[in-house]
């Protein structure tokens, strides 16, 4: 089985009318003013998931600040989960700052969704306050034993839409903050695993850290993965393509090209992710 952990989706009063949402929401105009920026469907999503061969994607919203938007997001998402139970799991995603957002988590989480993501702090990175923020929505996912998936981004290089301020402190304080939570950091984790080389502490705390590998093939060279083998496992590594921004078939690709063989890479796209989501 292939999965594919982070996927994105927008209901159409979103995706045909971009404009309204910008003035409003400063983190979604950084990300998706241009038109270029692709907001899909559920059914974009399955017709790409037939051509790659994907089984199951996970897909999710946008961290909305207004509480109306991002409902109307997590009601689409759970109205897409229900149409096609066997290809899509569904996250609720909220702006954690939000006085509704652990509000909103538990009513997404009774209707069924699988988990909470991505989170994302674009402003400020994953600072004190914002950690505050998450302790009710870790709770809630403590309870009902399902992930959370963090955007995190690496402090150096190049610039882009979407690279937050955080800091590998901010993203370490964050995972030290909820040892008991599965935490799926988004990209690599900012390559927060290269620390697994330390001696003492980082081990423990990483021990419930998964990563994804949303973005990669635009950030690191494909011997990245052999180095997470070597590092972390494979078994802590997730296929995430953040479609629809690049598609499946260009990270199996680099996988190939980084040294996994067919076996490493159906843990990568799969294994793990079955047991994060409870398909049997």
């Amino acid at each position: 089985m292939i999965i594919d952990f982070h996927v994105h989706t927008f209901p159409a009063a979103i995706r045909d009318h971009r404009e309204r949402f910008l003035d409003d929401e400063p983190e979604f105009k950084l990300l998706y003013e241009d038109p270029k920026s692709k907001l899909v469907s559920a059914e974009n999503i399955i017709a790409m998931m037939d051509d790659q061969q994907i089984d199951v994607s996970v897909v999710f919203g946008f961290p909305w600040r207004n509480a109306e938007t991002c409902r109307l997001n997590n009601d689409y998402v759970i109205e897409v989960v229900n149409q096609y139970p066997d290809r899509l799991r569904g996250f609720c995603c909220v702006d954690s700052l939000s006085p509704s957002a652990a509000e909103e988590v538990e009513r997404c989480l009774n209707a069924g969704l699988s988990g909470v993501g991505e989170l994302a702090f674009y402003g400020c990175g994953i600072d004190g306050q914002c950690q505050l923020s998450l302790d009710p929505i870790m709770s809630l996912c403590r309870e009902r034993d399902v992930p959370v998936l963090l955007h995190t981004n690496e402090e150096v290089g190049h610039l882009y839409p979407g690279k937050t301020p955080n800091t590998m402190i901010q993203i370490y304080e964050t995972i030290s903050r909820f040892p008991d939570n599965s935490i799926v950091l988004a990209h690599w984790g900012g390559g927060i695993f290269f620390y697994q080389l330390l001696k003492k502490a980082v081990k423990e705390t990483l021990k419930n850290v998964y990563y994804d590998t949303a973005a990669s093939p635009f950030l690191y060279d494909s011997r990245i993965y052999a180095y997470a083998r070597d590092l972390v496992g494979l078994d802590k590594v997730l296929l995430g393509t953040d479609y629809p921004l690049l598609k499946p078939a260009r990270y199996l690709k680099e996988m190939r090209e980084g040294g996994l063989s067919e076996a490493e890479i159906e843990v990568v796209c799969g294994q793990t992710a079955e047991r994060l989501l409870k398909i049997v």
